[in-house]
């Protein structure tokens, strides 16, 4: 399994997705603004592992702290969670790693000891992680029942063990499908900007020996025309309660794309995910990002000087345009807002 983060007693020990896929190397956080700081620069990236690497970095202000009892920790645990809450405003799963962390400490009495408090803060942390790889298994196994056979299937970003706490959504469906005989030939979009598809898809799957093709992101088209494609599975960064969801810039083009060739569109994503008091994708925020992912490339500037740049990170899909959503629960259909409820309702 590759090890996206893991913590160690010095610190949580992250991956660096930077790097990849020429150079295997790893950043180790030791308090929580590092982690903050990982998430912010993308050394660890993707919704599920983003809410793991804050609940960690809330273990770790927990761990160093030099507070006596909870009421003394209170005022500083608030501190480390609005820091972490500030770094990604996109993937809803930080702030459901944050706020269930919060719920957490809000069961502690006021004079119980710091010790208690660490073990606890850390124990949940872990059960998120463990948790995590759990529901992208099960996920998987919904999901690889309704690919095909045999045939191509494209992906659009990295939504794989990388973006998670091990095996991955979108990954995690096509891994098992392998798993379960079938044969796939994955076509993965280079993801332009950060090119998570070209650097970080491509390595995971290659690692795996799952026959992988990059393509740029303006030959999706041209590929589906050709019946090289029968289905597309992306991962998602927060799914609102209608079924619209956002995931990296670029998967909405897919979405419409796979709806005008006939191939079935999938979203995979754990039910952290899902934001249900976010009733249409038109309320969720969209990150910008620096100009300076599309102006330059390895250290080369691309684009003349003075030009204007917009670089949002996420796009949002409309409901209309998924087959299904796969998470951990179940298959869930349209109407979504009738089937995420229900399934809500029903996990209670």
């Amino acid at each position: 399994m590759i090890p996206t983060l893991a913590w160690t007693p010095d610190g949580v020990r992250f991956i660096d997705q930077t790097k990849l896929p020429l150079e295997e190397s790893y950043v180790l956080a030791t308090n929580y603004e590092q982690v903050a700081e990982v998430i912010v620069t993308m050394v660890v990236r993707g919704a599920p592992a983003i809410g793991v690497s804050a609940a960690y970095g809330i273990a770790l202000g927990a761990q160093q702290t030099t507070a006596a009892t909870a009421a003394e920790f209170a005022p500083e645990f608030e501190r480390i969670c609005a820091r972490l809450a500030g770094t990604r405003p996109t993937a809803v799963n930080l702030f459901w790693a944050i706020d269930r962390t919060k719920k957490l400490f809000a069961t502690f009495a006021a004079a119980t000891p710091i010790a208690e408090v660490k073990e606890r803060i850390l124990s949940e942390a872990h059960s998120m992680y463990d948790e995590d790889i759990a529901a992208c298994k099960a996920m998987g196994a919904f999901g690889a029942a309704l690919l095909p056979e045999e045939g191509g299937v494209l992906t659009h970003c990295n939504a794989g063990a990388l973006a998670t706490c091990g095996y991955g959504t979108a990954l995690g469906v096509i891994r098992a499908a392998v798993e379960q005989g079938k044969n796939i030939h994955v076509y993965a979009d280079e993801t332009r900007p950060f090119l998570q598809g070209a650097r970080l898809t491509a390595w995971e799957l290659i690692a795996d020996s799952i026959p992988t093709t990059v393509i740029c992101d303006n030959m999706a088209a041209s590929l589906m025309r050709a019946g090289k494609i029968q289905a597309v599975v992306v991962g998602a960064d927060r799914i609102a309660a209608n079924g619209d969801f956002a995931n990296k810039i670029g998967t909405y083009n897919v979405a419409i794309l796979a709806k005008e060739h006939g191939i079935p569109f999938y979203c995979a994503a754990p039910w952290s995910t899902i934001d249900l008091a976010t009733e249409t994708g038109d309320a969720i925020p969209i990150e910008e990002r620096s100009a300076q992912e599309v102006t330059h490339h390895g250290g080369k500037q691309l684009t003349p000087h003075g030009v204007g740049i917009c670089n949002p990170a996420f796009d949002v899909t409309p409901a209309k345009y998924v087959t299904a959503i796969f998470t951990e629960r179940g298959v869930l259909r349209a109407p979504y807002a009738e089937s995420l409820r229900e399934m809500e309702l029903a996990a209670r």
